[in-house]
C-alpha cells in the first residue's frame, strides 16, 4: 500500500529539514511538495527571515515543489489561518487525497495543539516526526549526519546578538547558555540549512549583513550565491 501523501511546513530551518529526512527514513507519508508562509512585503519566510529564491533553491535540492502561502509582515493569528487554508486546498486540488500537514515542532505542546485545532478544523490531519525529542541529542545526531545550517534569527532578549550566522555545529552548542534550548525550541534561534542528507547537493550560499529589527530581533542574511559575485562560499 502506497505511504499517504503529506504537504511539509517549511520555514527554511534545521527542523523542517530533519523533519524530511525522518520522514524519508520512515517511509510512514510520503512528502510531496513544501509549503512556506512567506510576507508579501518583503518575500521572505515569516519570523525566520529567509529569503524566498532561498526557500525555492531548498526545495529544488530537496527534489520537492515549493507551494508559497503569502502573509502580510504584520500577521495576526486570524489572516495566517486563513492564508493556510486557502494554501491547503489549493494543495489538495493539485495532490487529490492530501490531507496530512506535517510540522516540525519538537517539545511546545501548545503550539502542537493549536496546529492540530487549526488543521482539524478544515480536515487536515497533523503529523510532527520530531515532537518530543531529547533536543540536545537532536542536534547533535543532526550534525553528525552532516545538517549545515546558520543562524539567520536570533531574539535579543533570549540569547545574545552575537550567535547571529553563527555556525549551527557543535562549537555553537558548547557555547551556548544554560538556559537557551540546543535547538531553539523556545525562539531564541531560527536557522538557515544549506547542507544535509535531506539535499541532493549543498546549497551555495553566501552570508549578507546582520542587522536588528523591532528592537529585539537579530537577523543574519543568506542569500544564494550568484556568478556576478564571483561564486559563493557556504555559509559555514
Amino acid at each position: 500500500m502506497p505511504a499517504a501523501p503529506a504537504l511539509l511546513a517549511w520555514s527554511g530551518g534545521k527542523d523542517a529539514a530533519w523533519a524530511l529526512h525522518v520522514l524519508r527514513r520512515r517511509g510512514e507519508v510520503e512528502v510531496v511538495a513544501l509549503l512556506s508562509t512567506v510576507t508579501r512585503e518583503h518575500a521572505r519566510a515569516s519570523m525566520q527571515g529567509v529569503r524566498a529564491d532561498v526557500l525555492q533553491a531548498q526545495a529544488r535540492a530537496a527534489g520537492l515543489p515549493l507551494l508559497e502561502a503569502p502573509i502580510p509582515a504584520q500577521c495576526d493569528n486570524a489572516t495566517y489561518d486563513a492564508a493556510m487554508a486557502d494554501a491547503l486546498r489549493q494543495a489538495q486540488a493539485r495532490w487529490p487525497g492530501l490531507r496530512t500537514a506535517v510540522f516540525g515542532d519538537l517539545l511546545l505542546a501548545d503550539i502542537r495543539e493549536y496546529r492540530e485545532q487549526r488543521l482539524a478544523a478544515v480536515g487536515w490531519d497533523l503529523v510532527t516526526p520530531l515532537f518530543g525529542s531529547d533536543t540536545a541529542a537532536l542536534a547533535r545526531e543532526m550534525q553528525a549526519a552532516g545538517l549545515r545550517a546558520g543562524l539567520c534569527c536570533v531574539d535579543t532578549q533570549r540569547l545574545d546578538a552575537r550567535f547571529a550566522g553563527h555556525p549551527f555545529d557543535a562549537a555553537l552548542l558548547d557555547a551556548l547558555p544554560p538556559d537557551v534550548d540546543p535547538c531553539g525550541e523556545n525562539g531564541e534561534f531560527h536557522t538557515c540549512a544549506w547542507d544535509g542528507p535531506m539535499f541532493d547537493a549543498p546549497l551555495e550560499l553566501e552570508r549578507g549583513e546582520t542587522v536588528l529589527r523591532d528592537g529585539r530581533f537579530t537577523y543574519t542574511d543568506f542569500a544564494v550565491a550568484t556568478a556576478r559575485r564571483g561564486g559563493g562560499v557556504r555559509a559555514d
